[in-house]
């Protein structure tokens, strides 16, 4: 505890009281019928512009949607991709974030598409700063997979992936298994996209000649520089071979490579049980990119596969006026199990109907098929766990799977116990032999996956992280489990050794050090790490260090691309909310710098009239919850951010009830 900690005024306790009360209320007001919870999920301009270029590569850009929704236009998609440009005329990953490029890039062309002039100031605006930024050929690999089915650059400007990798054996390096999970997903639909290589050919006042700044270059492919050399010379030449034998591969072993390849998809894509899945990943790459495989593959638009693989990718639209924009994917499963995690740091539990109809709901979730993570472990395993979204039992991960699992221990309920129980046993088995988990699967870190040509998204794997490995360590000290048992002791080293000089933790799933810190240093404090362990220690001073002079917290994704920018950034409620529950759980409930940030809380919640006023309260949020505008989620670092809807509501609620609790016990 800090020496110069004192007891909170009963006026300010009184305060934070009513703020709980207002959150718990706004928290409640949100909650589906059913039970759970679900926000929308936030991403970038390439939503829109995909969609987009999807439905040209598919000829559907006069036809309206499978299920022939009234007013639900492409040009409705169209208007929200232009109101995001900025005015300098490029299109970026987050507020504040630098242009993108690829973004950019596909935006001009959609809004091209649409009909735009090239000669009108906005299109003007986007051509010079794509050509100042070293032109259209500078797009990364998954932006040219749609360039080359419009025609803008030639096949062999788009990595070779071979549709034969869906039968590499388990012990050969490049397997699908050892990839990520969202990689498997998306890779063997644009293998098939590769080898088929389906172009449409459009007009020439459609295309974008105009955005090349070295034609030939689009017609080779383009090398990451920061690649060591060595890989980009031994990818280079594996990607010369695969494209020089492409003609060959044209005979029955490559149609039946194919062909299974989709067959993996299509399973995966299955609605019924015991694997009910909502679309190819549940995600949106996936569910695009499958559309264009079985276009190429000459399905019908009538057939049933793929007017449920159309409708399902719509689902993510979202409709105000004259605008629509699309989410990534659902988070219900992501959503209700944090809900109900801050309610029970409020003291909530089964006997309260908010509280029981959660859990129920979550209960109804759990997954019980034997999925791709169990290629990667031992073959007796229980099925168990979570998955993030409405429907995906191929893929349940580690870090729904804690989150749920320790909300549902701590509502109590025999039903709801035995349920985390058989949670925590699947995640047990998913150790990582370095001591860390990974999301989705047991895995090893394999850096030569990271330099393969189309790995330009930064994940192509799915290695150990500090942030889900500290998530898990606080989920295992609910279910009894301490320092004392291998496992814990593995994961405590794990942990310590990815601690940065300033003594924070990088931030895989949430921005950024802020986010690793808070999920890094709790849960081996619950399992019985010493608050005064010196590296304890210096991740708290890190995080004293950081804090504003108002008591609030900021940082900006922007630190992924300069270190020096950890834990700067505009103050948010999320990330207050994740320093002070570090605060607490490294110095005390009477710590005043937690004080100070817990009073930030208080202050800056919405009340009513800030509710009703649309300059305070852009998003329309209950009184009871904060204004946030940010992006504080992580998808790939580097590529795509995400902002959580209800991260301004339940984070907020979860670190100022566990402050009351602290208080009432001492």
């Amino acid at each position: 505890m800090s020496a110069l900690a004192s007891e909170p005024s009963v006026d300010s306790l009184a305060r934070i009281r009513e703020a709980v009360t207002a959150a718990q209320g706004a928290l409640a007001r949100l909650q589906k019928k059913d039970g759970h919870w679900c926000a929308e999920l936030e991403g970038d301009s390439i939503l829109q512009s995909e969609y987009l270029l999807m439905k040209w590569i598919l000829g559907q850009e006069q036809q309206p949607l499978v299920d022939g929704r009234p007013g639900y236009t492409l040009r409705k998609i169209v208007e929200q991709l232009r109101s995001q440009q900025r005015p300098d005329g490029g299109w970026g990953q987050y507020p504040g974030s630098g242009i993108d490029i690829s973004a950019t890039v596909k935006g001009y062309f959609c809004l091209k598409l649409a009909g735009d002039s090239p000669e009108a100031p906005h299109m003007k605006r986007a051509r010079e700063v794509i050509l100042r930024m070293g032109g259209a050929e500078r797009c990364n690999s998954f932006t040219n997979f749609y360039l080359a089915c419009l025609g803008q650059i030639s096949w062999n400007a788009v990595p070779a992936i071979p549709p034969e990798m869906v039968w590499m054996p388990k012990w050969f390096y490049f397997n699908l298994n050892k990839m990520s999970a969202w990689s498997r997903t998306m890779l063997l639909p644009l293998a098939i996209v590769t080898v088929l290589r389906p172009t449409r050919k459009l007009l020439p006042t459609q295309g974008i000649d105009d955005l090349f700044v070295n034609h030939s270059a689009r017609h080779r492919l383009k090398m990451r520089p920061d690649v060591p050399a060595f890989w980009r010379g031994f990818f280079g030449t594996v990607d010369w071979m695969l494209k020089r034998v492409h003609d060959v591969f044209g005979t029955r072993w490559r149609r039946r490579a194919i062909e299974r390849a989709f067959q993996w998809s299509a399973t995966r894509m299955g609605q019924e049980m015991p694997a009910p899945t909502s679309g190819l990943g549940a995600i949106f790459p996936p569910m695009v990119y499958i559309q264009v495989v079985m276009h190429a593959l000459g399905f019908a638009r009538s057939e049933p596969i793929v007017q449920r693989s159309e409708r399902e990718l719509d689902e993510f639209m979202i409709e105000e006026g004259n605008r629509i924009r699309l989410q990534p994917c659902f988070s219900p499963v992501w959503d209700t199990g944090i809900a109900l995690y801050a309610l029970a740091d409020c003291g909530l539990d089964v006997s309260n109907p908010m509280a029981e109809a959660a859990g129920e709901w979550l209960r109804s979730k759990e997954v019980r098929h034997r999925g791709d993570w169990a290629a990667n472990v031992a073959p007796g395993v229980e099925p168990g766990g979570w998955f993030f979204e409405y429907a995906n039992a191929w893929y349940p991960d580690v870090d729904d799977t804690v989150m749920v699992a320790m909300a549902l221990r701590r509502i109590g309920g025999p039903a709801n116990v035995a349920s985390a129980e058989r949670g925590v046993r699947w995640i047990l088995a998913m150790q990582n032999d370095d001591g860390g988990w990974a999301a989705f699967d047991k895995t090893k870190h394999r850096q030569v996956y990271e330099y393969v040509p189309f790995a330009d998204h930064n994940a192509i794997q799915d290695p150990s992280c500090p942030d889900i490995t500290g998530r898990v360590l606080e989920c295992l000290s609910w279910h009894g489990l301490r320092n004392d048992r291998p496992a814990i002791r593995r994961a405590v080293k794990y942990i310590e050794s990815k601690q940065e000089p300033e003594g924070c933790f990088f931030g895989r799933w949430g921005v950024n050090y802020i986010y690793g810190t808070w999920q890094a240093v709790i849960g081996p404090i619950r399992c019985g790490v010493s608050r005064d362990a010196a590296w304890i220690q210096r991740a708290g001073a890190w995080v004293k260090s950081v804090q504003k002079a108002d008591g609030s917290f900021g940082e900006s994704a922007n630190s992924y691309e300069d270190p020096s920018l950890k834990g700067k950034g505009p103050s948010t409620a999320s990330q207050t909310a994740w320093a002070a529950m570090i605060l607490q759980e490294i110095y005390g409930p009477n710590d005043p710098d937690l004080r100070r940030s817990i009073d930030w809380l208080a202050a800056t919640q919405l009340t009513a009239a800030d509710a009703a006023d649309p300059l305070k309260n852009p998003d329309g949020d209950p009184a009871g919850s904060w204004r946030e505008t940010e992006f504080t989620g992580t998808g790939f670092p580097k590529v795509f951010y995400l902002r959580y809807h209800l991260y301004r509501l339940y984070f907020p609620l979860m670190a100022m009830g566990r402050f009351l609790r602290a208080q009432a016990g001492a």
